[in-house]
């Protein structure tokens, strides 16, 4: 298999990467045949599976322009993934120019791609780094340079945390970047979950099956085990809902019913 000049040497283009399958769901170009064939895969059993994808980015941009309309001008995007049109940083830097931003991401595909993206922009940066292992990410240059951790950030955890299993401890991490943050900062997050797919759970495991067969287990949480990332957090309404409902800007009754698949929250530090 030929190597494209993007691919960064030190991976493995043989083995299927979550970053660079969510790339191909969304239409992207980053990505090799072992991952679209794991897509593919798990179309099979949930053909709807860009659908939610395109769902998270939306809701993701609506989240972020509220977090600026609040006057939040910093933001941590940790599992940021590879950089499609709609980022973070643009949507943000929009709203203020001076918005500084951090992206985080382990694929170092996803690493080098933000990179190249960010080349030349002062205020936005990426860190290569994991969600279970905060202090590393807190403590980066990046985060140093960028984020003052005694104003309010915003902390994006989108369509990351159900690749966390329990045994990694997603609660205790969620637990330590809300106490590393200021009052006032806000978590923007999306969790897969059974709740709310248009399809029996019988099928829908068939899509979770092909994730852990890569050994990137997927995680699905009940909508109560997903709250519980919001602890020590006061819900912006309208609460924790399936992403179309959440301060919608055209009608959730037109959205595809697989968008409705899994929930979306904001919720601001006490």
């Amino acid at each position: 298999m030929e190597r494209p000049a993007w691919a960064p040497r030190s991976i493995d283009i043989s083995v299927p990467s979550v970053s660079r399958i969510y790339d191909y769901y969304l239409g992207g170009s980053h990505n090799f045949e072992v991952d679209r064939e794991a897509a593919r895969k798990a179309m099979a059993h949930m053909p709807g599976l860009p659908k939610i994808m395109q769902a998270n980015r939306a809701f993701m941009r609506r989240a972020v322009r509220h977090a600026a309309a609040a006057g939040i001008e910093q933001f941590l995007d940790i599992g940021s993934g590879i950089p499609t049109f709609g980022n973070v940083h643009e949507v943000a830097q929009q709203a203020h120019p001076g918005a500084r931003v951090v992206y985080v991401d382990h694929d170092p595909v996803a690493v080098a791609h933000s990179d190249a993206v960010l080349e030349g922009n002062e205020h936005a940066d990426v860190v290569a780094a994991d969600l279970r292992k905060p202090q590393e990410i807190l403590s980066s240059p990046q985060v140093e340079r960028l984020i003052d951790l005694n104003q309010p950030v915003a902390l994006l955890l989108v369509a990351i945390l159900h690749f966390v299993e329990d045994a990694d401890d997603p609660y205790g991490a969620v637990a330590q970047l809300r106490d590393a943050l200021a009052p006032g900062s806000l978590l923007v997050l999306t969790h897969a979950s059974y709740e709310g797919i248009p399809l029996p759970a019988e099928r829908a495991e068939g899509a979770v099956d092909v994730y852990k067969d890569i050994r990137n287990p997927l995680i699905m949480r009940s909508r109560d085990e997903i709250a519980r990332f919001f602890e020590g957090y006061d819900m912006v309404e309208p609460g924790l809902v399936p992403m179309p409902h959440w301060r919608p800007e055209s009608a959730p009754e037109d959205e595809d019913p697989y968008a409705f698949s899994g929930f979306a929250g904001v919720g601001i530090a006490a």
